[in-house]
């Protein structure tokens, strides 16, 4: 459980307990007392609300920056990324685009290496990229400073590895901290299938 909703859960708890003591006749709680008590209750509510909104739906409000694209080959024969383009300055929030070859079933991630040689999945809401009609696409965020290279890795993934890459965010949010993984912790079944080389256009450090 995160800390916001233990925050969520005592304050509604202290609410509840104000609101029944003041019908109740046991008196549970001394009458100077209450009112503090349902103000706090109120406070912690508003407060866990806010940081479980901000945290939890940021997908849904985010607009991501749209780079260039790279020309498609039709046939699709293999994943790739289509934008940003190889070379490219990117801003801190974009939308990472590819394709991918029709009968594709596997799981695509993007996982982002910067100057500190951690990788770094990256998701939206929906964790996986979003696959529909030979194309996919995922929220991408970047948080160094202005010109720092970054290497943008393409795998594709069986269940065990997106479960895995799943956890990992669910866990960085739930602590608020993104230490990032070293290579070695990327399971075996996570396949590179395409790789770039981007650099940030702005500083982003401290954004997210």
């Amino acid at each position: 459980m995160s800390s916001e909703m233990i925050v969520l859960l005592i304050g509604a708890v202290l609410m509840i307990i104000a609101i029944l003591d003041s019908f109740s006749s046991l008196q549970l709680i001394n009458l100077k007392l209450r009112i503090p008590v349902g103000i706090v209750g109120f406070i912690l509510l508003m407060y866990g609300g806010y940081s479980y909104g901000a945290i939890n739906l940021q997908g849904q409000i985010e607009q991501p920056d749209v780079g260039r694209k790279l020309q498609v080959q039709y046939p699709v024969e293999k994943i790739q990324v289509i934008s940003p383009i190889e070379g490219d300055a990117v801003k801190c929030r974009i939308l990472t685009m590819g394709v991918y070859p029709e009968g594709h079933d596997k799981d695509i991630w993007v996982l982002l290496k910067p100057s500190d040689n951690r990788y770094y999945p990256q998701s939206d809401h929906t964790n996986t990229s979003y696959k529909r009609n030979g194309e996919w696409q995922v929220i991408t965020r970047f948080g160094g400073d202005k010109d720092e290279s970054y290497e943008l890795i393409v795998y594709e993934t069986d269940e065990a590895a997106s479960q895995y890459f799943s956890a990992i965010i669910q866990s960085w949010k739930s602590s608020t901290n993104y230490p990032g993984i070293e290579q070695g912790d990327i399971p075996e079944s996570a396949v590179e299938v395409d790789r770039i080389k981007v650099t940030l256009e702005e500083s982003c450090r401290g954004v997210f």
